[in-house]
């Protein structure tokens, strides 16, 4: 019996002929009742990361962005370039997000902690946007050359285009076990490393004592993408112990390539967007620190690293931090959050 490629069918909203017992749940190709008992959950990691979510709990409204109008028009030619293509990228990647969630990967998942979890992810991406339209309101009376730079700026519409298409892809046609973990890994790499460039630049300008309102929002955003990463990582070491024939050297290598895609992608976005202007950012450390991205998210789902650099920026992760938070980003371990004191690893 070939066990690949099986075709794996939508859950159904309600199932009151199932008998599937917590120890038969599967994050997809189960068969659920449709019924969410938190009292009775088989994946303990996701318990605790929708714990997390709700205890990150925070609004737009919370970041002081008065300043930010006054700010942006101090900013260089060239950080007022940066800062209006990063902004246009991140409303692009978190609009993509929400709808793939709910489209794409959530109808399929058959854990019902899972489902909550990539829930409140759709809430949280959705969220995100919120943010980024009060943070284009605070510098702009015309919002739309913000929301329509994709239109305009070739690179941008590349590489929003090449992101999609992968969602796409994965996407479309009969959905069979091996697509779905694949679309599993694209949302790993999406949350893991198509943020990041954009992330450090408006950390740089924080830095520099710029834009801090900016830098505070994308704080509390990436913290959010921190239990979103955190949450991809651990269905598939999850489906890797459920399904590991579907783990073969020919998996690896479609993995491997879309990692290697993906950060020639945003090597180039990050030299793009800062063009040698930026203080901190030379081509080479922006290549460094994506290929150190990559390779922790390698590990992260078993597998060895792809490029064996060290972190050329380490400072953008103390930046990163809140003061009542610590968190390693690239071991999987958030501890310390802000209304709650939950600690967890995404090794299980």
């Amino acid at each position: 019996m070939n066990l690949k490629n099986i075709k794996i069918e939508k859950k159904r909203v309600y199932d009151e002929l199932s008998l599937e017992d917590i120890n038969d749940r599967r994050i997809f190709g189960g068969k659920p009742t449709g019924i969410i008992n938190f009292s009775k959950v088989k994946y303990q990691w996701a318990y605790e990361i929708y714990d997390v979510m709700l205890n990150n709990t925070w609004f737009p409204a919370e970041v002081a962005v008065n300043n930010e109008k006054r700010d942006y028009g101090m900013l260089s030619v060239a950080e007022k370039r940066m800062y209006d293509l990063v902004l246009s990228q991140l409303i692009f990647m978190d609009s993509l997000q929400t709808n793939n969630l709910m489209d794409n990967i959530n109808p399929y998942i058959t854990a019902p902690e899972v489902n909550s979890c990539l829930s409140r992810q759709s809430f949280e991406e959705s969220l995100h946007s919120k943010s980024y339209q009060v943070l284009a309101d605070s510098i702009s009376e015309n919002t739309d050359e913000i929301y329509d730079m994709w239109r305009t700026d070739k690179k941008l519409s590349e590489k929003n285009s090449f992101i999609a298409s992968i969602y796409i892809e994965l996407s479309s046609g009969e959905i069979t076990d091996e697509k779905l973990l694949l679309a599993l890994f694209a949302n790993q790499i999406l949350e893991g490393i198509y943020f990041y460039a954009g992330f450090a630049a408006m950390y740089a300008l924080g830095k520099s004592g710029k834009m801090l309102g900016t830098s505070q929002m994308v704080r509390f955003i990436q913290r959010d993408e921190i239990t979103h990463l955190l949450l991809f990582q651990n269905m598939i070491n999850s489906v890797r112990k459920e399904r590991p024939y579907l783990f073969t050297q020919e998996l690896e290598q479609k993995v491997r390539t879309m990692f290697r895609r993906a950060v020639e992608l945003e090597a180039s976005w990050g030299i793009y967007i800062t063009q040698g202007q930026i203080l901190g950012f030379t081509d080479a450390i922006i290549t460094q620190y994506i290929q150190y991205l990559a390779d922790r998210r390698l590990e992260a789902v078993g597998y060895k690293p792809e490029y064996n650099v060290k972190h050329p920026i380490p400072w953008v992760d103390g930046y990163a931090s809140f003061n009542d938070q610590r968190a390693n980003f690239f071991e999987g371990k958030v501890l310390n959050y802000s209304k709650g004191s939950i600690s967890f690893d995404d090794d299980f």
